[in-house]
């Protein structure tokens, strides 16, 4: 199987039109580092690392989108190193305020939706006008299934209509799950947050908007697609019905996956199921975050031709830990990535394929 170490090379090998593609989406730098540790120090490199030699000579990955500005740095002995996963069944729910969301929590100003296997309720601590939770009926997170994954989605798309109608400047539309409190969440029962924005989307999706226009306009090309089909030559990339999934080469954090289809569709949302259980079952991930990012729910001035559903699933670490996966480098330079986005593919691979 390759490996993201490799990337260099297996760039290299791309035919003409794949590599031209890939490479004006991407700047990939191969860099070695190098240590000469004191021999009281090899007996702790062997029993973390497997052997003195492994960390003489490191091979670092340096990924740059040209068009975003994401960045990610990889280094295989980072990946390699000795970790045991937590088991995901371990998840303990304690004192529960969303056990009973009716007595528990308030309400939105439209009243509440109800789906299947949620009810939404209004955020106390807002951090913009319009600002819900969905709350799921199951307390444990980390048991879901396919029909309540989509359940939580097209409940949190209700509220947002039901929203717009109090607010019809309010248009742009954004869902986060965080997943334990290593994701940011401050609760243990399973829930959701949506949030219905005036004027422009968050920034972050708005600055995404605009690096496609630009790029549109440079090549004469879609970003998203081109997007997908580096991703597919490298390796990265699996097409599914009408949703393309990417294992993302600049991953904001571990194992990040990007899922793209032109609408919120079934088999989207089938496949965020098949992702978030290919993360759980495969990889131990217990504490993650997922969003969805989609153009205005109503119409806009501004041009959201071409600007897909995205879904991004990110694992956020050991949820027991007490090390933060996220410093300085990732707050203010670029993301550092002990995972390989290779095997998080050959993984995807087995359960969308």
């Amino acid at each position: 199987m390759s490996e993201i170490t490799d990337l260099d090379k297996i760039v290299d090998l791309l035919k003409a039109e794949e590599k031209t593609r890939f490479l004006r989406l991407f700047h990939v730098c191969a860099t070695e580092g190098q240590i000469r540790p004191p021999e009281t120090m090899h007996d702790w490199i062997k029993a973390h690392f497997g052997s003195v030699e492994e960390t003489l000579h490191q091979k670092v990955i340096r990924v740059t989108n040209l068009v975003t500005f994401e960045e990610s740095l990889f280094n295989k002995l980072r990946a390699d190193r000795p970790m045991a996963p937590r088991e995901y069944s371990e998840v303990v729910v304690g004192h529960d305020p969303f056990d009973d969301p009716l007595k528990n929590t308030p309400e939105d100003v439209f009243g509440r939706i109800e789906g299947k296997y949620c009810i939404t309720a209004g955020n106390v601590a807002k951090y913009d006008g319009l600002h819900g939770i969905v709350i799921f009926n199951k307390s444990n997170p980390l048991k879901f299934t396919s029909e309540q994954v989509a359940d939580y989605i097209d409940t949190g798309l209700k509220w947002a209509m039901e929203a717009h109608k109090v607010d019809a400047e309010a248009r742009y539309y954004f869902f986060m799950w965080n997943c334990l409190w290593k994701a940011g969440a401050s609760l243990v029962h399973g829930h959701a947050q949506v949030a219905l924005t005036r004027h422009m989307h968050y920034a972050k999706i708005e600055r995404r908007r605009a690096a496609a226009i630009s790029y549109k306009e440079q090549y004469g090309s879609d970003y998203f697609d081109d997007l997908y089909k580096a991703h597919k030559s490298v390796g990265c990339g699996i097409e599914r019905d009408d949703v393309r999934v990417l294992s993302h080469l600049t991953p904001i954090k571990e194992k990040e996956v990007v899922l793209m289809a032109p609408q919120l569709s079934a088999s989207l949302k089938e496949a965020v199921y098949v992702v978030l259980s290919c993360l759980r079952d495969s990889f131990a991930v217990s504490s993650f975050n997922m969003v969805i990012q989609m153009p205005p729910i109503a119409d806009v001035d501004e041009d959201w031709s071409g600007f897909p559903v995205m879904v991004r699933i990110v694992d956020r670490g050991d949820p027991e830990s007490k090390v933060s996966d996220v410093g300085a480098m990732e707050l203010y330079a670029a993301s550092v990535i002990a995972s390989d986005p290779f095997e998080v593919a050959g993984a995807l691979e087995k359960y969308l394929v």
